[in-house]
């Protein structure tokens, strides 16, 4: 039961996007650019991170969520989305993959626990600087969405077909795509 009265029984962030979206919009422009804009990591590979900070972070909603995108989006699909969220250490990635998810789990756990040893293994492995800010960024927009959706006692589906359903609309349309104009905000 949310700790707050939403206009929607709808889980996780939805809801909470429902009741203000003046603040959805901001929200869902940054992981517009942090999930699916232009950039030398695919879509797929930045979802695993916010998967995994998510997964982290013990937010199952947005763990779940961000598992499906991914693995619509990674040939290897949902095992290998669980292999990474079991252990990324014993996960078919890449190094440079291996590398920028501690550097995602050095800033899940805070800021200054990223050293010059995380961005050193990630930039040994080929990570350039775009890619460690990027991941730097996922990783702190993660660990902020995670507070946001479990802070206000959101409910998530047990299903995984509840979170698959709505993987081909983010793929496809992008972040804030459920959200219309009809929306007013909610006070």
């Amino acid at each position: 039961m949310p700790h707050i009265t939403l206009p929607t029984d709808e889980p996780g962030i939805v809801g909470l996007m429902r009741y203000r979206p003046e603040t959805a919009a901001p929200l869902n422009a940054l992981a517009e650019v942090l999930l699916r804009g232009d950039n030398t990591l695919s879509r797929g590979e930045r979802e695993l991170i916010a998967t995994y900070v998510s997964s982290l972070n013990d937010c199952n909603f947005c763990a779940s969520s961000h598992a499906a995108f991914a693995a619509a989006q990674l040939p290897a699909g949902m095992p290998l989305v669980n292999a990474v969220r079991l252990d990324p250490g014993t996960a078919d990635i890449t190094p440079k993959m291996r590398a920028l998810l501690a550097v995602a789990a050095a800033v899940q756990q805070g800021g200054l626990k990223v050293t010059d040893h995380e961005i050193g293994a990630a930039r040994a492995a080929g990570a350039t600087d775009v890619e460690i800010h990027d991941t730097v960024l996922i990783a702190a927009a993660f660990c902020m969405f995670n507070r946001y959706v479990d802070g206000l006692g959101t409910w998530a589906p047990e299903d995984p077909a509840a979170y698959e359903a709505n993987a081909a609309r983010i793929v496809t349309h992008g972040y804030g795509s459920s959200l219309n104009d009809e929306l007013e905000p909610q006070r």
